[in-house]
């Protein structure tokens, strides 16, 4: 198993900046299959963004795709959302995710993960 914890969220203005990371421990973190999903009051868990076990290979949906960046450090057992251009839409409870499957493929459902975070607050203020 691996344990997941959150930390960065926050308020912020429209336009701005904010990194979230996400530290795991228990087994191998470099071994999962990781990404962030998010969720907005009355909403699905929507995928954020997701990235491969060794090579890096990373993906986005359209409606973050060239503002947000997501990354691993497997030596330090941490991954990380960096969030550019904020806009109101994007308030929500963050989520980090892992995923322990033989496949080794990222999934875009929430489903499809084992292993998830708390959760931190993102507010984007217009």
């Amino acid at each position: 198993q691996v344990q997941l914890v959150e930390s960065g969220g926050g308020l912020v203005q429209a336009g701005g900046s904010l990194r979230l990371s996400c530290a795991a421990s228990g087994r191998t973190f470099s071994g999962y299959v990781v990404a962030w999903f998010r969720q907005a009051p009355g909403k699905e868990r929507e995928f954020v963004a997701g990235i491969s076990r060794f090579v890096g290979t990373t993906y986005y949906p359209d409606s973050v795709k060239g503002r947000f960046t997501i990354s691993r450090d497997n030596a330090k057992n941490t991954l990380y959302l960096q969030m550019n251009s904020l806009k109101p839409e994007d308030t929500a409870v963050y989520y980090c995710a892992a995923r322990a499957r033989v496949d080794s493929l990222v999934k875009t459902t929430a489903k499809e993960y084992d292993y998830w975070g708390q959760g931190t607050q993102v507010t984007v203020s217009s």
